[in-house]
């Protein structure tokens, strides 16, 4: 998957609020999604990235359960 493919004007909120939920319909929360700041500020012809963010324990645990099962283990 490449870093430039149908981004046009690099408006990545939208992308950013569908994780946002499909991660909340999982019991998810990243408090720190969002907009990496340092690549959107970037002159690049790149799109942002996605910044993550930090977690806590609990919520990597979750992430990697949701995960697994996803992969069908």
């Amino acid at each position: 998957m490449g870093d430039t493919h149908d981004l046009t004007g690099h408006d990545i909120g939208p992308d950013i609020d569908e994780l946002r939920a499909a991660l909340a319909a999982h019991g998810i929360t990243l408090p720190s999604l969002g907009v990496d700041p340092l690549t959107f500020a970037a002159r690049s012809t790149r799109p942002p990235l996605v910044s993550l963010g930090n977690c806590n324990v609990a919520t990597a645990r979750r992430m990697a359960e949701v995960l697994r099962a996803a992969a069908g283990g």
